[in-house]
């Protein structure tokens, strides 16, 4: 992810608008915070001004609406997040390291990418012009990078054939659920916040364990890591 260029806002001072230099890639940083803690319905532009400290009317100014606003944080949130997979997938020689690497860069961005990823979590429960644009921008070109490995797998047996939203469901389900801080804080309470711990460390342990039962042999062990 890649800062975009500064532009200058507009902060509210005491009733007035007194100009004050705001980052650009802060701006849209602050703005996907919103929408994942509220939802897109429950986000109002009044809401937005008051979280970026900008005019009531900034948003609609620089972006046009608050649906050009939305995608404009994703395309922020997800700016060469494709390439990551991209390059994992070209560097691995075989199928099963090439599944292994992509889900293990996947959980690494959702652990690290809660914000997104609770955006993410909660649109694609809703039938929308949004969840068209999450598939346009995110979905559907992380799918189709991956579909050629996990097919050449089920032709292989080394994964189970069911229908592809179900595959990728198993994959990219747990992925989703580690935005689930509160939760897991709840069944684990014995140990620190999970929000403070490491982060790539809580993602390696889920995709290994996604892994495991993905990839298992029929003794119910998996192929060592290639």
């Amino acid at each position: 992810m890649t800062d975009a260029a500064p532009k200058t806002g507009r902060r509210p001072k005491r009733g007035k608008y007194a100009p004050a230099p705001l980052d650009e890639s802060e701006i849209l940083r602050r703005g996907l915070d919103t929408f994942a803690e509220l939802g897109y319905a429950a986000t109002t532009v009044r809401e937005l001004a008051r979280r970026l400290e900008v005019s009531h009317n900034f948003v609609n100014d620089r972006y046009g609406s608050k649906g050009d606003f939305w995608r404009a944080v994703v395309d922020y949130a997800l700016l060469d997040v494709q390439a990551g997979f991209d390059q994992r997938l070209a560097e691995c020689r075989d199928d099963d390291a090439r599944l292994r690497s992509v889900i293990v860069e996947l959980y690494r961005q959702s652990a690290n990418a809660s914000a997104m990823n609770r955006l993410l979590t909660d649109e694609s429960t809703r039938d929308s012009d949004r969840l068209d644009y999450l598939h346009q921008r995110f979905i559907k070109p992380f799918w189709d990078s991956v579909e050629p490995t996990v097919t050449s797998l089920m032709a292989a047996g080394r994964i189970p054939r069911v229908p592809p939203h179900v595959l990728y469901t198993a994959i990219t389900g747990p992925a989703l659920a580690l935005a689930q801080d509160p939760i897991a804080d709840r069944l684990n309470p014995a140990a620190a916040p999970v929000a403070g711990q490491d982060r790539n460390s809580l993602a390696d342990a889920l995709s290994s364990l996604v892994l495991h039962g993905l990839l298992a042999t029929g003794d119910g062990s998996t192929r060592p890591d290639p």
